[in-house]
């Protein structure tokens, strides 16, 4: 899917549909909860949220006290369902409208989270930029965190097709300059009453 064609999409969806509309939604993201709290030991480390929309990861973060939040977006109009919903507490978050695979970071981060966006990239060269972009946007010692479908998984999300792991191929693209901490399955419970399984790779930026 090209880039104006992607954007397009994902706006129709988030001006579309409900919250609770979406396979993705989740009150409470425990898995990825659990990993920040397991990782980020400092509560102004630099945590990224990719494809975040507008999902409720940043407002538990923001209750737990993290200071130094991004989340980033392709969709304008679900960071601001996001912004609506937070209030005043938006003010707290940097916001970012962008495709990833045109991302240009201004800055580095401690945490790269990246639940369910990196298996929308099918594309040999823009799954290869991505690797390279988190090669050079995170931090010594910093931590990449990303789940994706897994071969169990669906074979499309949102009427789109995506790329689906495996534990050991997600990891292979992570070799050079990363140490993978852990790989684990999950399964997500989607408001259809269905269920979708996720791959997560959790790695260590080399110094």
């Amino acid at each position: 899917m090209e880039n104006q064609e992607r954007k397009k999409h994902w706006e129709n969806i988030y001006q579309t549909k409900q919250l609770n509309e979406v396979s993705w939604y989740q009150p409470v993201p425990q898995t990825s909860l659990d990993l920040i709290s397991k990782y980020v030991k400092s509560f102004d480390a630099k945590i990224i949220d990719i494809g975040g929309g507008d999902s409720f990861l940043v407002d538990h973060l923001i209750k737990l006290g993290y200071t130094n939040i991004s989340v980033l977006d392709i969709s304008e109009a679900a960071i601001e369902r996001a912004k609506i919903r937070l209030g005043e507490n938006a003010n707290k978050v940097s916001w970012i409208v962008s495709d990833i695979s045109k991302f240009e970071p201004t800055e580095k981060y401690d945490f790269w989270h990246d639940r369910a966006a990196f298996h929308f990239l099918t594309n040999k060269e823009e799954i290869q930029s991505y690797v390279q972009l988190v090669q050079a946007s995170i931090n010594s010692n910093g931590i990449l965190s990303i789940g994706t479908f897994s071969e169990n998984g669906p074979l499309k999300c949102s009427g789109i097709e995506i790329t689906q792991y495996t534990e050991d191929s997600l990891s292979n693209l992570f070799t050079n300059g990363f140490e993978k901490i852990e790989s684990f399955l999950v399964d997500h419970p989607t408001p259809f009453d269905t269920v979708q399984n996720f791959v997560f790779g959790v790695f260590r930026k080399d110094i």
